[in-house]
């Protein structure tokens, strides 16, 4: 091992002497390199080796090429490169080719040796690294997109990155993201010769026989891509999306309607093809006539009502939740659209509506669209309509919380009487393990809109709940308003009749304690009973407790001398991590510095 670590130590030298001899590090510098150098390689040579030896091994060796690329730009030097910065370069590539040979399966550590390659521009490298790495992971797309990304942008190798695609097919012929991006390389490259044509027709260059392949230019070779993708892989999803490439391109015309043709003529059963399909109607350009604000706004609500032709010929044929679904999202998008003209709002809202009200008769109406409908009604102040939108969406979907929650802050916000019976409707039909937001909004609305009486009796059914978390919220709440109704008398009385009613959270017993201080003359005796009530629940676990508890002590109500007992049980009671945080905390504290 000595042997093989005094080689490498000695192939470093002549970079050494270069570093020292042309002033980019003194003679005191390069001497603790060589000894920083030297643990880092034996590092390396031990019976058990871990991945964290050669991660800073190889930070340490970057972090000097950055120094001296610093230093070089502060003194103006930039000769003897071959010898100095190749030389590391070289030598942190070996560090990464040991590591990746040893933990092969951490692709991490492979991209981070990509990574290195790309920032200190090696390209010959970085295709052997991809090579390596593809060997040992072929089965991760998204590698072999990289790969091929980076030989088109990093090297301009058109046709090793198309190779690469193709080899990815054939670990993945089914595989989107590959074909997207291979549809995009090609359309890519395509704009590329394009571009340099242009350039050498406006250079006026001889190009000595030299022909740009028309077919290559204009496309071919991305129809190629999508022939072979479409027939491979259904969907209107898929289509879309390489549509949605094809697009970029200026000179993709005839492939956009090749893909638009058989997107009306295979998918017509899918709703994503109406929702494409309609809102094509909005591209249309608005011609001179219509420059002032009440023409373009005649224009769009013309070309919004061709929009919602197409998705009512599309109803026709497919009534499905998912075809509402694109209808109402495009009726909500141009709803929430901002415009000057009443005339063309008013005549968005109206239909909207009319779209959600036929939605909702049919049944197919998404959960998620009736907030929106909500809110439009109490925008235009139809309590009577909201009321019963509400009401239906309950009946729609009647074990959901959130719609639920979403029709009980409707009718609390229009005051309406049946509120109290909707809630106990509402717990009746939820999961009880999830009733958790309907009992906090209806202790908000008890408390702002019923008699004490009624409110108290609300915490008392709370109570009994067998969900801990709508118990330990219950009691929270129940304290905080006893505080509120009765002031401390009465939020003690509530406490006290709680105290062994478990199970508890935290923030019961800090709140008591919080009440307990803001009396003008606060006991002690009670507060050390209140936090001797938490320690039992959670002393095991909460270290800020028993801090808390000893500032009390170290207060000018308490009594110090009793700190150290408190400590002492601490210690015995605190578990795991707790002891050394309640440690540390604890000797910050006895030394002033919190």
């Amino acid at each position: 091992m000595a042997e093989i670590v005094q080689q490498r130590i000695e192939n470093r030298i002549p970079e050494l002497e270069q570093l020292e001899r042309v002033g980019l590090f003194s003679k005191k510098e390069v001497k603790s390199m060589l000894k920083r150098a030297t643990a880092l390689e034996y590092k390396l040579h031990r019976l058990i080796i871990t991945k964290v030896d050669f991660i800073a091994y190889i930070q340490y060796e970057i972090n000097v090429l950055e120094l001296i690329k610093k230093r070089r730009s502060r003194i103006g030097y930039q000769f003897k490169r071959e010898e100095i910065e190749y030389s590391i370069i070289s030598r942190i590539n070996s560090i990464f080719r040991r590591a990746t040979t040893k933990w092969k399966d951490d692709v991490q550590l492979w991209l981070s040796h990509i990574a290195f390659c790309k920032k200190w521009n090696t390209k010959a490298q970085l295709s052997k690294v991809f090579s390596s790495m593809l060997a040992i992971h072929p089965e991760k797309p998204a590698l072999w997109i990289m790969a091929a990304k980076s030989e088109l942008e990093d090297r301009n190798l058109s046709e090793s990155a198309r190779h690469l695609f193709l080899r990815a097919l054939r670990f993945h012929p089914e595989s989107k993201k590959v074909y997207q991006e291979y549809f995009r390389m090609e359309l890519l490259h395509a704009e590329k010769l394009r571009k340099q044509q242009k350039e050498l027709e406006q250079a006026e260059m001889d190009l000595g026989g030299y022909e740009f392949s028309p077919e290559i230019m204009s496309g071919k070779l991305a129809e190629l891509v999508y022939r072979d993708a479409t027939g491979k892989i259904q969907g209107a999803d898929f289509i879309l999306s390489l549509l949605t490439i094809a697009a970029i391109f200026d000179f993709t015309k005839e492939l956009q309607d090749t893909i638009i043709q058989d997107l009306q003529s295979k998918y017509t059963d899918d709703s994503l093809t109406w929702d494409f399909m309609a809102k094509r109607e909005l591209e249309a350009t608005v011609g001179e006539e219509l420059q002032t604000a009440k023409g373009r706004a005649s224009d769009i609500a013309r070309r919004e009502e061709r929009c919602c032709q197409v998705y009512e010929e599309g109803l026709n044929g497919l009534n499905t939740e998912a075809m509402w679904a694109c209808y109402v999202s495009f009726c909500l998008e141009r709803f929430k659209r901002k415009t000057n003209v009443q005339e063309l709002k008013e005549k968005r809202q109206e239909r909207l509506l009319a779209v959600l009200q036929r939605a909702h008769d049919s049944s197919l109406l998404k959960e998620d669209f009736y907030k929106n409908w909500l809110q439009v009604l109490l925008s235009s102040g139809d309590s009577e309509q909201t009321a019963a939108v509400a009401m239906a969406a309950t009946q729609r979907y009647r074990q959901s919380v959130d719609v639920w929650c979403l029709a009980l802050q409707t009718m609390v916000h229009l005051g309406s009487g049946a509120t109290g019976k909707l809630f106990q409707d509402a717990l009746k039909h939820v999961n009880p393990k999830l009733s958790l937001p309907l009992w906090q909004l209806q202790v908000e609305w008890s408390m702002t809109s019923q008699s004490p009486v009624e409110t108290e009796a609300l915490f008392q059914r709370g109570l009994l709940s067998v969900v801990p978390a709508v118990s330990m919220e219950i009691k929270e709440k129940y304290l905080d308003w006893s505080y509120r109704a009765g002031g401390y008398k009465k939020a003690r009385k509530t406490f006290t009749s709680l105290h062994e009613s478990r199970p508890f959270s935290k923030a019961f017993f800090t709140r008591m304690i919080q009440m307990e201080k803001n009396q003008e003359t606060p006991k002690m005796s009670n507060l050390r009973d209140f936090y001797e009530r938490a320690l039992r629940e959670f002393g095991s676990t909460d270290d800020d407790l028993w801090l808390e508890y000893i500032r009390e002590e170290l207060g000018p109500s308490g009594q110090p001398e009793n700190c150290g007992m408190i400590h002492w049980r601490a210690m015995k009671m605190l578990e795991g991590e707790s002891v050394e945080r309640f440690t540390a905390q604890y000797t910050l504290l006895q030394t002033g510095h919190i």
